[in-house]
């Protein structure tokens, strides 16, 4: 991968809402050695310094930062909306499990998870990905029926990009009805032209 490729993906990462949002999502953590001066991340402890074996739960980006390839200062365990209980649930029947309740950025999140390599990854990546191919065509079918049938219940279940795929299918339905009854190929007038007529006329009227 090329290094401006490299730098594209990070800076789109950077700007995300949804990515921000993603990375102060809570991991438990185990601290596997003593850390000088970061005691206060610990609220039920008086001491300078965080002691080792104590259990925390650390926003994603700062345990990714003591859990990398070369270090590992913290052990990380995976949130319980991933273990194999509720991925069993979810692997049951996708499409009747409340995502958004589970986390709004459950796919997101998820998949940052992979990162820490952990026994259950293969596992969670798979269920990721078969939980996703089981609600697309639910979720592409009903936006487009949206217009006909009430789906608020189904987006109320939703994750965040879900909700995006569903906005995108209605929208693109509603192009299509535009196109359909040839909307699409009207003229109309500027607004910018619109704008300029209604100041011409009342300097007229003015003057």
């Amino acid at each position: 991968m090329s290094s401006k490729r490299s730098a594209a993906i990070h800076l789109d990462g950077y700007f995300s809402t949804e990515d921000i949002l993603t990375t102060q999502e809570r991991v438990p953590c185990k601290i596997d050695m003593t850390i000088n001066r970061m005691g206060y991340l610990d609220v039920g402890s008086d001491n300078e310094n965080l002691q080792a074996n104590t259990k925390l739960d650390l926003p994603y980006w700062m345990a990714k930062a003591l859990h990398g390839r070369n270090r590992h200062i913290i052990s990380v365990d995976i949130p319980k909306h991933y273990k194999e209980g509720y991925r069993e649930i979810l692997m049951a029947d996708p499409t009747v499990v409340n995502l958004h309740k589970l986390g709004p950025n459950y796919y997101n999140f998820g998949t940052k998870l992979l990162n820490f390599e952990t026994p259950e990854s293969p596992a969670i990546a798979r269920c990721l990905l078969k939980a996703f191919q089981g609600r697309f065509r639910k979720i592409m079918d009903s936006a487009q029926n949206s217009f006909n049938t009430d789906t608020t219940p189904l987006i109320e279940k939703l994750d965040d990009m879900e909700r995006t795929l569903f906005k995108t299918g209605q929208s693109s339905l509603n192009d299509f009805h535009r196109w359909q009854s040839r909307e699409t190929e009207k003229i109309t007038t500027s607004s910018l032209v619109q704008t300029y007529r209604k100041r011409k006329r009342a300097a007229m009227e003015e003057t």
